[in-house]
């Protein structure tokens, strides 16, 4: 699996003033990597996760996903891929309110037009949530709401989860569990992308990229951790 972006450019029409998100950026994730991509508000990391994830094209440049450009599939061919290849994780859970844990789960599969419940609970289980899957999402922790999105980004068995600004909601406590509980993934061979803007969450990645103004201002590797195997 490889996300790349080549030389992208996002320029969005607010008005009569065209805002530039992005200002040619190259990036490439291969399999197996851990990625944190990191900047102050209004750098760009956000639209370059969008970007990554298929949710928006760009104005200039290419996106491909295994090397091959998606520039010419339709919206629902696209949405079709992110169902099926990637998995999404955001800051404010996005649990349907008045649906039990697991049904919010199951909802990529319902997308997908197949139904499997076992499946769907197996996947709290490893979350460790087995207890909880008939709960409402208001009757969860914010951390228990978090474990309930990353298992239902887990349920098509995705190469790779982007997880925008996860832990924004949590506690540094619950934050860490959550952490752990990606890294965990990333063990397992899931490719992992992550936005942040905390230093101490974007510690535990093994390459951290630094945006500022639309650019890519670094790209490194955190020498603290590991890199993965077959990746320089």
């Amino acid at each position: 699996m490889r996300l790349d972006l080549d030389n992208v450019t996002k320029v969005y029409r607010m008005g009569a003033v065209d805002v530039p998100a992005l200002r040619g950026v190259t990036l490439r994730i291969v399999s197996g990597e851990f990625v944190a991509v990191m900047g102050p508000s209004g750098s760009g990391k956000s639209t370059c996760m969008n970007m990554l994830g298929l949710l928006d094209r760009p104005t200039t440049g290419r996106c491909l996903f295994d090397g091959a450009d998606v520039a010419a599939l339709s919206d629902r061919e696209r949405a079709h891929l992110r169902n099926a290849r990637l998995g999404f994780v955001f800051q404010s859970f996005n649990l349907l309110p008045r649906t039990p844990a697991i049904e919010n789960v199951e909802l990529p599969m319902v997308y997908a037009g197949h139904f499997e419940r076992a499946r769907a609970q197996g996947m709290l289980e490893r979350v460790g949530l087995s207890g909880r899957a008939h709960h409402l999402p208001t009757q969860l922790s914010g951390g228990e709401q978090q474990r309930v999105a990353i298992a239902r980004a887990l349920i098509m068995k995705p190469a790779v989860i982007l997880a925008d600004e996860p832990t924004g909601n949590l506690d540094s406590a619950t934050s860490g569990e959550i952490m752990a509980l990606l890294e965990a993934l990333n063990r397992e061979g899931i490719t992992i992308v992550l936005v942040t803007h905390e230093p101490d969450i974007a510690a535990h990645a093994k390459r951290i990229v630094r945006f500022r103004d639309g650019r890519i201002e670094r790209d490194e590797r955190n020498l603290t951790r590991a890199a993965p195997a077959g990746v320089r």
